[in-house]
């Protein structure tokens, strides 16, 4: 799960990542379109996704098409966010008034 959280640390993946989830299979090429930045570097960020597991990618022909792969982030999401879901509202109750007392330092 580590590398979910590298992966995703990233701008520039977490667009990747965006563009994949409205359209699969985009080559490359695809994704390097209107990025201020060398098809080499779009390259090297989608191989930090795949270590991730986070996008999948087949062989079509000479092109390298690539796609979202959701389970890695539904398990973090279940993990992570899951545990918050049922927290009782009144366990924040009082804390916006509560207030840490400290002891006034003399200059």
């Amino acid at each position: 799960m580590t590398d979910t959280f590298v992966a995703l640390s990233d701008p520039t993946r977490r667009l990747l990542l965006d563009r994949l989830s409205a359209e699969g299979g985009l080559t490359l090429s695809d994704l390097s379109e209107d990025l201020p930045m060398t098809r080499q570097a779009v390259a090297k960020h989608l191989a930090v996704l795949e270590a991730a597991e986070l996008v999948a990618s087949e062989r079509d022909g000479r092109c390298k098409r690539h796609y979202l792969n959701p389970m890695p982030l539904a398990k973090m999401a279940r993990r992570w966010l899951g545990q918050f879901e049922e927290v009782p509202m009144n366990a924040m109750a009082g804390f916006a008034g509560a207030r840490v007392s400290r002891p006034e330092s003399r200059l």
